[in-house]
């Protein structure tokens, strides 16, 4: 638990640092702190697939994300069937990545992805589309920046929770397979008692 509280210490103060640096960083960074340290340290945190598959998963989320408005910028209406398209358009890549892998590449990381690209930039891209190719690059390095401190301060910790979860399966109690049945026995006869003839009137 000492590991938990300290990892998660450490991502408060990397993300209250991007903040207070965002000076230096760039102001698109204070948006997107909260959104990008919690999506990294989700990533970092979650035990499944290797550091390196988690984050290249992650990677091609957001790719698909950010291709997803390029074809929005580029060739798609500016309307809900526009939208619709590329949100189908970036699932999809993000599901064919994962079976294609056969799940190294984990769906879920994927997902992450897109929804970091997606999260901070919406919004950007909604005031003013045609400056796509100005716009999208400030809000990727933001978002990815914060994301990557949120996963450096938690990835080292995914083994251990791991660890914690496999010994909390072992020491919980088993099911139990002998839950008390229904009993079948009759009720004991009562106790033989011989006849008495009822008093005379």
């Amino acid at each position: 638990m000492t590991r938990h509280v300290l990892a998660g210490a450490f991502l408060a103060v990397l993300a209250t640092l991007t903040v207070l640096l965002s000076g230096v960083l760039g102001p698109e960074v204070q948006g997107v702190a909260l959104l990008g340290a919690a999506l990294g340290g989700a990533l970092g945190l979650v035990p499944d697939r290797t550091p390196g598959q988690r984050a290249a998963a992650f990677a091609v989320g957001f790719a698909a994300a950010w291709l997803g408005y390029l074809l929005r910028a580029s060739a798609l209406p500016d309307a809900p069937s526009g939208r619709a398209v590329a949100v189908l358009v970036v699932l999809l890549v993000c599901l064919a990545v994962g079976a294609g892998t056969r799940g190294r590449l984990p769906l879920w990381a994927a997902l992450l992805g897109a929804a970091a690209m997606a999260g901070s930039y919406e919004a950007a891209y909604a005031a003013d589309p045609s400056g796509f190719v100005t716009t999208s690059p400030v809000a990727a390095t933001a978002v990815l920046l914060t994301a990557g401190a949120g996963f450096f301060a938690t990835a080292l910790l995914g083994p251990t929770v791991e660890h914690d979860r496999a010994v909390e399966h072992d020491d919980a109690p088993p099911p139990d397979a002998t839950r008390a049945r229904p009993s079948t026995r009759t009720s004991e006869p009562a106790a033989y008692r011989p006849f008495e003839p009822a008093p005379e009137a």
